[in-house]
């Protein structure tokens, strides 16, 4: 296959592995970590920015033929499902210094640069979700709470306990398949 081609093939798979994962039932409604980050963040890892945003948006637009988006408006749509799926891409800053590190055998830099990743990714994308949630899901508010802390505690909860089961298997795949986050091609 043409190096040009495997990473479209790999975006392609690990959006869809995303998508079966975020299939999951929700065991506490908002308060749910996202599964499908993982597989995000650990191919904007292996492949990096371009490669990642590919993949984050190509799972956020799966959501639409699954029958999956909560819609409201346009806007919270776009913000929700395109833009915020899309930023699971941005772990893949830290693509080349955890490369870099690898080939070193720097075992706490590596570990450093691939949590960076992984938190720059899901903070952002809890920050689109955590707009949305002002902007567009405030009415929800249980009477006496703002929109402001409302969708801070939703959106807060998730995006902490997303981050924490990324960061569990980013461990376990550091220390046991470090190659996986160095491609071949």
């Amino acid at each position: 296959m043409s190096q040009k081609v495997t990473p479209l093939v790999e975006a392609a798979i690990f959006a869809a592995l995303a998508m079966v994962l975020s299939l999951i039932p929700d065991f506490a409604e908002w308060f749910t970590p996202s599964f499908g980050a993982i597989p995000l963040v650990l191919f904007s890892l292996r492949r990096g920015t371009k490669y990642g945003i590919l993949a984050g948006l190509i799972w956020g637009l799966l959501h639409f033929p699954l029958g999956k988006v909560y819609y409201l408006n346009l806007s919270q749509v776009g913000i929700e499902y395109i833009l915020a799926f899309a930023c699971m891409g941005l772990a893949g800053f830290m693509t080349s210094p955890l490369q870099k590190s690898l080939k070193t055998i720097k075992k706490t830099a590596t570990l450093t640069f691939a949590l960076l990743g992984a938190t720059l990714a899901t903070l952002v994308r809890y920050i689109c979700h955590y707009i949305a949630g002002v902007i567009f899901w405030g009415s929800y508010a249980p009477e006496g709470v703002s929109a402001e802390w409302y969708s801070f505690t939703v959106n807060g909860t998730a995006g902490t306990l997303t981050l924490g089961v990324v960061a569990i298997v980013i461990i376990i795949l550091l220390k046991t398949q470090p190659k996986f986050f160095q491609p071949s091609r």
